[in-house]
């Protein structure tokens, strides 16, 4: 039977897509899922994943033409019946050492054929399904990337199962119950739907050590005589397994005939092997990872409080602080010497060429976008920001104690951006380009960029503009956790009107920041510093003193923002910074 593929939905806004290469060529055969073409849109490039397993017949579109979304690409014939076919040419040969024999087997296989077949979604394992989630309004379909348990290994509710990477968000999928992963469905790589069943989770049981069991027997082909005809039953399992996987279990299926049924899920269950040299402890996720090499933390001194003694990212952060406490006390001695810089270690990546990965492609597809479209020009303001420290300094405990998150200098810059984007409209709008009109937006939903391990990422804070201090410090926070922690939702990550990007929390003073598309202007927050100013005294009149100085920038889309606009809107902030009005908030 023929089965057309489509150019799917990839986006709300996006009616076309072109081709960018093709994966198969007419006539190759393709399994379910499996990648058969890239597709390049305006926002992401994508793989298109085969939608069922058989001989690629037809290519209807070639690479680098374009095609509107639901478009015919290709055609792939589904042949069942050739499968059926081999099998039931191979008994007889395998017979003839035993012609009383020869008239059973040759129908077995033909019988048992279809079982494996029927078996293999079922895997024989009976128990919770794992499911792919809904992860937004325009996402249809995820790739797992990776599996962070076995076949075989127990897992507790709620604790990261797999990673699944969709054309918007990568993210966690964590198992819905407790118990022992019995089979996994969908392997690395692979592409499934919303609500697709990935894996199996039950009690305990007997399927999973099915796969152990099968393995020892390998070395012990001698009774291959015996009427084994079920091993030609395997063969058309083979095609349902990655490619080059399913060649090993044909040798081994002739041993155990009794089982033959049972190890379908064995192939499956290899997939995430190569986790297992990872796990010599408990797993540490590459967020967990960065974040100790960052802070020069080595993760074998630190205990794990996650689940079966897993080192969370607030396990680093505390050795990292700890570590610092102990530098400063060593500071506050006497020190004889200069301070020694921090050693450098020479990452793997040098002398690697590597895939651009697929975020990092979406990100610069992004800003050359909004460069090429936007004249985009840079302002830079130096605040004095001593009152705003010296409030967080007095406020930070209690606030910590009643609000449950950490008092960062961030959210001040939040507030005193979003008060004078009410009076300056300029700054919080967008030019439509469809019908050269102009969108004053009536709410600030702000983007706040977050330095993520696979990319830059700008979660957004809606109607921020009627939060408080307290209000976008939970809120910060709780959105860059998902960002780190994978659990973002395309939902968050759209509908900014305008962004601020806090390029100071790496140290440098000041970036010439770039506009994302859609907006008009970003702020770029910089490193805050201390330095002798002169200032003005009551009664000392101008005098030099030591002050927390920070750039703030603002760059912006010189189209609809002059130069004037965006000095206005940056003495705005300027002054609501300086004069630290924030008591109210902090409970001062």
């Amino acid at each position: 039977m023929a089965v057309s593929v489509t150019l799917p939905a990839l986006g709300e806004s996006v009616t076309e897509g072109t081709v960018t290469r093709w994966l198969k060529a007419e006539g190759e055969r393709v399994e379910a899922d499996e990648p058969l073409l890239e597709v390049s849109t305006d926002k992401v490039d994508t793989e298109i994943p085969a939608p069922s397993a058989g001989v690629l017949t037809s290519i209807k579109v070639a690479e680098d033409e374009t095609v509107e979304v639901g478009a015919e690409l290709a055609v792939i014939d589904d042949g069942g019946a050739a499968p059926a076919e081999a099998p039931a040419a191979e008994p007889a040969p395998a017979a003839e050492p035993a012609p009383a024999a020869q008239p059973e087997p040759a129908p077995a296989p033909a019988a048992e054929a279809p079982a494996p077949a029927a078996a293999a979604p079922a895997g024989g394992a009976e128990g919770t399904d794992v499911v792919l989630p809904a992860l937004g309004e325009s996402v249809t379909e995820g790739t797992v990337t990776r599996w962070l348990k076995e076949v075989g290994e127990s897992v507790e509710a709620d604790e990261p199962l797999l990673e699944v990477s969709t054309d918007k968000v990568d993210t966690e999928i964590p198992a819905p119950v407790a118990g022992t992963l019995l089979e996994i469905l969908v392997g690395e790589d692979e592409t499934a739907e919303v609500g697709a069943k990935l894996a199996v989770i039950g009690a305990a049981g007997a399927a999973p050590a099915a796969a152990p069991a099968e393995a020892p027997a390998a070395p012990a082909p001698a009774p291959e005589p015996v009427q084994e005809a079920p091993a030609p039953a395997p063969a058309p399992q083979a095609p349902s397994a990655p490619a080059p996987q399913a060649v090993t279990p044909e040798p081994v299926a002739p041993e155990p005939a009794p089982a033959a049924p049972a190890p379908a899920p064995a192939p499956a269950a290899t997939i995430p092997a190569p986790a297992a040299p990872e796990a010599e402890g408990a797993y540490v996720t590459p967020l967990v990872r960065k974040l100790a090499a960052e802070n020069n933390v080595a993760l074998s001194t630190v205990k794990g409080t996650g689940v079966g003694g897993r080192i969370r990212k607030q396990d680093v952060i505390a050795a990292a602080e700890a570590a610092k406490a102990a530098q400063a006390a060593q500071a506050q001695a006497p020190a004889a010497a200069a301070p020694k810089a921090a050693p450098q270690e020479v990452s793997p990546l040098r002398g690697q060429t590597i895939k651009m990965p697929r975020m990092r492609k979406v990100i610069g597809d992004n800003m050359m976008k909004a460069l090429h479209s936007q004249a985009q020009l840079t302002s830079v303001v130096e605040v004095d920001v001593t009152k705003v420290m010296r409030l967080r300094a007095r406020a930070k405990e209690a606030f910590a104690q009643r609000e449950g998150v950490k008092l960062s200098p961030m959210p001040f810059f939040v507030k005193a951006a979003v008060q004078a984007l009410k009076a300056h409209p300029a700054i919080n709008a967008r030019i439509n380009e469809d019908d050269n009109t102009i969108t004053y937006f009536d709410v600030e939903n702000v983007g706040i960029a977050v330095d993520a391990e696979k990319g830059l990422m700008t979660p957004v804070i809606k109607n921020a503009g009627d939060l408080n201090i307290a209000g976008l410090s939970k809120k910060t926070a709780e959105l860059a956790g998902k960002v780190r922690s994978n659990k973002i939702t395309p939902d968050e990550v759209s509908g900014a009107t305008f962004t601020i990007s806090n390029t100071g929390s790496r140290g440098a003073l000041f970036d010439t920041i770039i506009v994302p598309p859609n907006q008009v202007a970003i702020l770029g927050i910089g490193a805050t510093v201390k330095r002798p100013v002169v200032i003005t005294h009551p009664e000392l009149g101008e005098t030099i003193a030591v002050r927390d100085m920070t750039y703030v920038a603002l760059s912006y889309d010189h189209r609809l923002v002059d130069g004037a606009d965006a000095a206005r809107y940056l003495t705005a902030v300027k002054e609501i910074l300086e004069a630290g009005e924030f008591e109210v908030d902090l409970g001062l």
